[in-house]
């Protein structure tokens, strides 16, 4: 899975709660970044903030998409923006978490996602 967020703290976070249940985790700080790694390592998963200074995420989610669409994409945002949330939905996302999210409730969320993409007997 990909972590993308401009804010360190938030990515340190994430990182450790999913890499100590055994994903492999990569961070991004930024869109170009997280593109790279895209291309590079083709991730399952995608948690990805919505505010990221230079390439927002709506158009970080549009080259995820472009570049393997079946890449699933969890967004994250600190603000309330239905319109930017309802386009990020139909961009391709499957669902969004509102900071400061319920890390338990997100844990879960990425369990669910990453189960139904992992053949069984794997």
């Amino acid at each position: 899975m990909l972590i993308v967020d401009d804010q360190n703290g938030i990515r340190m976070l994430l990182m450790e709660v999913f890499s100590n249940e055994g994903y492999e985790t990569y961070q991004a700080p930024n869109g170009k970044t997280a593109l790279e790694i895209v291309k590079t390592h083709s991730p399952d998963l995608v948690l990805l903030d919505m505010k990221i200074p230079g390439m927002d995420g709506l158009d970080i989610l549009k080259h995820v998409k472009s570049i393997d669409p079946s890449i699933k994409v969890i967004m994250m945002t600190a603000y309330g923006e239905l319109d930017m949330i309802k386009e990020a939905t139909e961009l391709g996302a499957i669902m969004h978490f509102t900071k400061p999210f319920d890390i338990d409730e997100l844990r879960l969320a990425v369990h669910t996602q990453l189960i139904e993409t992992t053949p069984l007997g794997s």
